[in-house]
């Protein structure tokens, strides 16, 4: 489209003419209206991400209020967030082309209310049957679920050498949820902020002294802001109108073999993610019971999230492909310094080498590596996709100006769909690490067996990079 382009015009809401490849368009006022949704987009992610979580650190709290669940049940209530949330997400990765991503980010942000005002009433009663608690689990899936619709919604804004850098922000600052969850969380329930609208307050032992908590708030003071968020979407943002198609146009992605290559990348990085802090808290107070979890395991999330924006922007710039492969070569190596610095002794796995009583500091830095690795890694896999599915739509059509403008304009549809579906399927990792965990802990005595099998994933998911993305004369180098 010339320079020419006339000014979007709106219905309502509604932007009826979007072109960000044009330049002149996009500098007169589509970057604008792009940043516009991003920036309420971002507290929206945050938000979602941080009721995804919660559980991580409600889960530690139980035994010391009282109720009487075993480690394998708290392990499932850190865990089944992640079930529920990836299962959503292949629903949602679907519903911004359907619904429009003004309206979906207001509704879906909205139902968070149900999770965070049913756990706030829940944890007040020891009392609480676990099936219960582990249904409001399984409803804070509903945070994990707004990401694909997010960056899904996101993609359509921006264009594709934006893309990397636009989707590593919202993601990444939307990201941020987990780590502040996990270290706002101690600190507000030691306070009656809420007042009379907090209910009353729990007692607890720490240290053999009796102190006075509101554990409540951990999901209370996330309402305000939530009813906030979705008043402030459902008037600020905008729906696209050429994103508007079915669910069958959609579903070409799925006999693209690019889209299931990305799924099993983005499982490798966001999956490991959002597993590592499901399970990072429960796993420190197994390994080194002399240790509060909590006042560590928030470092993991938000260096990851912090630097998921610089993995898209450094893929914008090196590429995707090759960023991705040598991320996952450091991730492998990274799992195998965990292993080092792991306490001896404890299980079947136990290894000889390393220090035998193992070192905390070792073992936290390690894994800090780790999130730096996944927060990069989700970045470049995501800007990767979009540009997969443009090359392969502008590949087929003619050369003339009409062909490629109606090729990049499906290319753009089924990638948003690819960014939604990939998120969907990477976000199993949630539920996959900490059972591993579990499961690895049960059946040998210690977390060393579900490390060597993360470990020896990295390596396969950085040659399936490396020879389908990074290599020379790769078939989709990106």
């Amino acid at each position: 489209m010339t320079s020419n382009t006339p000014s979007a015009p709106r219905r309502g809401s509604t932007l009826t003419i979007w072109t960000p490849e044009d330049k002149a368009f996009w500098e007169k006022e589509g970057e604008a209206i792009a940043k516009l949704n991003l920036w309420i987009s971002v507290p929206a992610l945050f938000l979602a991400f941080a009721v995804w979580q919660v559980w991580s650190v409600v889960a530690v709290s139980l035994p010391g209020l009282g109720f009487q669940y075993s480690t394998n049940q708290l392990f499932w209530l850190a865990a089944a967030p992640a079930l529920s949330g990836a299962t959503l997400r292949i629903f949602y990765s679907f519903m911004v082309p359907l619904v429009g991503g003004r309206r979906w980010t207001a509704i879906s942000t909205a139902s968070l209310l149900i999770p965070a005002i049913g756990i706030g009433v829940a944890v007040q009663d020891p009392a609480t049957p676990y099936p219960t608690m582990l249904i409001l689990a399984l409803l804070c899936g509903l945070g994990g679920g707004n990401f694909s619709s997010s960056m899904a919604n996101i993609s359509y804004f921006f264009p594709k050498d934006r893309k990397g850098s636009a989707l590593g922000v919202n993601a990444g600052l939307g990201n941020l949820g987990v780590s502040v969850v996990q270290f706002l969380s101690p600190i507000v329930v030691t306070v009656g902020l809420l007042g009379i609208f907090g209910g009353e307050p729990q007692t607890i032992s720490q240290g053999g002294v009796q102190v006075q908590v509101w554990m409540q708030n951990a999901a209370f003071i996330w309402v305000p802001w939530i009813a906030l968020t979705s008043v402030v979407a459902w008037f600020g943002m905008n729906d696209v109108a050429d994103a508007k198609a079915s669910v069958a146009a959609q579903a070409a992605i799925f006999v693209q073999p690019h889209n299931w290559i990305m799924c099993l990348l983005y499982l490798g990085t966001f999956g490991s993610f959002i597993g590592f802090a499901a399970g990072f808290p429960l796993l420190i107070k197994g390994l080194f019971p002399a240790v509060n979890p909590l006042a560590y395991a928030w470092l993991g999330p938000l260096v990851g999230a912090l630097v998921r924006p610089f993995g898209g922007w450094l893929a914008d710039k090196v590429g995707g492909g090759v960023v991705t492969f040598w991320n996952f070569l450091v991730m492998a190596l990274a799992v195998l310094g965990v292993l080092w610095f792991l306490p001896k002794g404890t299980g079947s796995y136990a290894l000889a080498w390393g220090p035998q009583a193992g070192s905390f500091t070792g073992f936290f830095l390690m894994f800090l590596v780790l999130f730096v690795t996944t927060g990069i890694g989700n970045g470049s896999t995501f800007r990767m996709i979009p540009v997969i599915f443009n090359q392969l739509a502008t590949q087929g059509a003619g050369k003339d100006a009409a062909s490629q403008a109606a090729a990049l304009k499906e290319g753009n549809v089924l990638g948003a769909a690819a960014v939604g579906f990939a998120g969907a399927l990477g976000a199993y990792g949630g539920f996959f690490i900490p059972k591993s965990y579990g499961s690895s802990i049960a059946s040998t005595g210690g977390p060393e067996a579900a490390l060597w099998v993360f470990s020896a994933f990295y390596l396969l998911c950085a040659v399936v990079t490396w020879w389908c993305y990074a290599r020379r004369n790769a078939a989709m180098p990106c």
